[in-house]
């Protein structure tokens, strides 16, 4: 049950569209962007995976070391190389990623046609923690400003970052809220109780799996009470994996989170929960069948088919506009009406 109104422009920013962040690279991706509302303009936080142009025979990556970008190359042949994985590479059994994300900066008058403003620079990796990068940026509005939680990605692990910012050029870095493993954070945007929620995605593979979990802080950067209120669902469309998107939106009925799902062949899909007003880890209903999937053709190919993800969106009324990567390498477009997802739940 795809309900998705794509935008006819799609993909609507493509890895040509953004220039690379320095000579000598190429940007292969652009992923998944938190999206705001800023200066009257709608402005996109986009993840852009790059690395080295490839020479024949050969894979190059970069990684972050002591603030400056060093390139690795392996031979294609070497016996102690798995480079099956177009986002992953095992050597003697370390992993590594085979690009560099980090965030960039997008603004537009229309919310289609979207450029790079002068003036505001990339978001890079910081320290030891970023070495892989930084990526799927979040964003939450509140009247103090902006909230920020990406993807901190290092040989150690994936944890969640925090960065502040009113302004979008002075930012404020406020470490590691949810330690490795843990991805996929979404702030609320409305305090309950005087206290802030978010959703998270910690990661269990021996026992549990990739799940949604509420957690509550008094101050953003301290969180507890942890709850798991949403888990995968067997021989469905969510079977492997399930994360939460963009900060959930506050509606008469509940909150309502778009959420993507996986299965175990890595197909992603959109879907929706709702979740109880006064208190959030209770969930009141939720998508059986996905609201989207992937079905154009550049959500079908690409550096990673078969993927819809987002975690980033807008709301005008009834009008949800959703921003979302497809297939691991395009920015695309998508429309949808809160109604009618709130009636697809069967409420």
């Amino acid at each position: 049950m795809d309900i998705a109104r794509r935008n006819k422009q799609n993909p609507i920013l493509k890895p040509s569209d953004i220039k690379p962040s320095a000579e000598g690279m190429k940007i292969e991706c652009l992923l998944n962007p938190g999206v705001f509302r800023f200066e009257n303009k709608i402005w996109l936080l986009l993840r852009v995976a790059e690395r080295p142009v490839q020479k024949d025979g050969e894979v190059s990556f970069p990684v972050l070391k002591e603030g400056t970008i060093e390139i690795l190359s392996f031979r294609m042949d070497d016996p102690d190389l798995d480079a099956s994985d177009p986002r992953i590479i095992n050597y003697k059994g370390k992993d590594y990623l085979t690009t560099l994300s980090h965030l960039r900066l997008v603004c537009s008058e229309d919310g289609v046609h979207f450029k790079e403003p002068a003036g505001y620079a990339p978001i890079f990796g910081d320290g030891e923690q970023e070495s892989f990068g930084i990526e799927d940026c979040r964003v939450a509005t509140m009247e103090d400003g902006y909230h920020l939680t990406y993807t901190k990605v290092s040989p150690e692990g994936v944890g969640v970052g925090y960065i502040f910012t009113k302004n979008w050029k002075d930012f404020e870095r406020r470490g590691m809220i949810f330690p490795p493993h843990n991805k996929d954070c979404a702030i609320f945007e409305n305090k309950l109780n005087n206290k802030y929620f978010a959703l998270h995605r910690p990661s269990s593979p021996e026992i549990g799996g990739n799940y949604i979990w509420l957690a509550e802080s008094p101050d953003l950067l301290h969180w507890g009470f942890h709850k798991c209120i949403s888990t995968t669902r067997a021989n469905s469309w969510d079977s492997a994996r399930v994360g939460a998107g963009a900060s959930p939106i506050n509606t008469p009925k509940g909150f309502l989170e778009i959420y993507h799902g996986a299965t175990k062949e890595n197909r992603y899909c959109l879907g929706a929960l709702l979740l109880n007003k006064d208190d959030p880890s209770i969930v009141i209903a939720r998508s059986k069948e996905p609201i989207m999937e992937p079905l154009a053709e550049y959500e079908k190919t690409g550096f990673f088919g078969n993927v819809v993800f987002t975690n980033g969106h807008l709301v005008d009324g009834d009008k949800l506009s959703i921003y979302y990567g497809a297939s691991d390498e395009v920015i695309c477009l998508a429309e949808f009406s809160i109604s009618e997802i709130l009636s697809s739940l069967k409420l």
